[in-house]
């Protein structure tokens, strides 16, 4: 029998889904104590653990995961007994443009936590159980007619991205296979929900939507993904916890898969409904086709065979009921969006991805 969860380290836990995660630890397992270490890069922000459920079992650590002597001092004078491992790079866009961040955070970060977690061993410590989060990004593409990932899945990496995490997965389980480590990995699809950072493409849709810019669209946007709320994503995870297996990897997602221009459409028509007054409606009216990303994936999906009949978890939210809360905290919550669409790093970061593919911002709008 697992003893249960007591301190947990969450890695990245002020980004989007690390945070989301945090909260629902705090709110579903009573007796847990966080450490959150967070390096607060641009996507890592302290206003996504504003009104944590019980803060007083949380702390916010602002550190580098690459930091392995922090690391260490953290795992043995927190009595960490479980890490969970989101801290990551996570932009394709970006890792195109820049992949140096990547290499560092997603390759070495990880190698850091994982000797500090071997460190502890070696000091006497017992083992801490170590959950990494991965993408489904590491397997590449599918054809239009091909089955679904599933845990057996090549790995085929098309992105720097993509393979900085194929990296990390590779070494969280040499060291599970070398030196023991209790470790489970779990690859997920394209998350979406409260608080994400606007460089995604669903609040980026929602936010360029509301003040009438452009929706830039890759290429035909016939790419397919699967798309899963965090909700359902954290609950997921801590089903693997409690009881999935050390050593085993599983797959979680959606159950979906839209094209990218059927996802957008559906926002704008949510929106139409949601904003009747608008003067963008209707907003599937704004909609730009922009020169695609350089080797983009044509599509993703994923075989939730295993998590499913292994531990009992399934989403629960239908993309549709998701989509209109997710739309509904954006709207509730613009001023997090207006903090977050003024700050220089992202318009700049705006200019930089979109302006040479077209129709990226109206600058009578901006």
């Amino acid at each position: 029998m697992r003893p249960p969860l007591q301190n947990v380290l969450v890695t990245g836990g002020a980004g989007f889904i690390g945070s989301a995660f945090v909260r629902h630890l705090l709110r579903t397992h009573p007796d847990v104590r966080i450490v959150n270490l967070d390096a607060l890069t641009y996507a890592g922000r302290p206003e996504n653990l504003v009104n944590l459920p019980d803060p007083a079992r949380h702390e916010l650590v602002i550190g580098d995961i690459g930091d392995q002597a922090l690391c260490e001092r953290l795992l043995h004078e927190r009595a960490i007994d479980t890490i969970v491992h989101f801290a990551a790079h996570t932009h394709v866009d970006r890792s195109i443009a820049s992949p140096r961040p990547f290499v560092d955070t997603n390759v070495s970060g990880t190698f850091s936590l994982l000797e500090a977690a071997r460190a502890a061993h070696a000091a006497g410590s017992p083992w801490v159980r170590f959950h990494h989060i991965s993408t489904d990004e590491v397997y590449g593409t599918l054809a239009p007619g091909d089955p679904p990932f599933h845990e057996n899945t090549p790995y085929a990496p098309r992105s720097p991205y993509a393979a900085t995490k194929a990296a990390s997965d590779h070494l969280v389980r040499a060291y599970a296979h070398t030196y023991g480590l209790p470790v489970t990995l779990s690859h997920c699809s394209n998350n979406y929900g409260p608080r994400q950072f606007p460089e995604k493409l669903i609040p980026l849709i929602i936010l360029n939507a509301v003040v009438g810019q452009p929706l830039p669209v890759y290429g035909d946007g016939a790419q397919v993904r699967d798309w899963l709320h965090v909700d359902d994503h954290c609950e997921a995870l801590c089903a693997i916890l409690e009881r999935g297996r050390p050593g085993e990897t599983y797959h979680l997602g959606g159950d979906n898969g839209p094209t990218n221009l059927e996802l957008v459409q559906h926002l704008c028509a949510i929106l139409d409904e949601r904003l009747p007054d608008s003067p963008q409606r209707p907003h599937a009216g704004l909609i730009r086709f922009v020169a695609d990303r350089p080797g983009h994936d044509r599509r993703y999906a994923m075989d939730l065979h295993k998590v499913s009949s292994e531990l009992g978890w399934r989403p629960r939210r239908g993309l549709d009921e998701g989509l209109r809360a997710t739309v509904e905290w954006y709207l509730t919550e613009r001023e997090w969006l207006r903090t977050v669409a003024h700050r220089p790093d992202f318009v700049g970061w705006l200019d930089a991805n979109y302006a040479h593919r077209g129709h990226a911002r109206d600058d009578e709008h901006s």
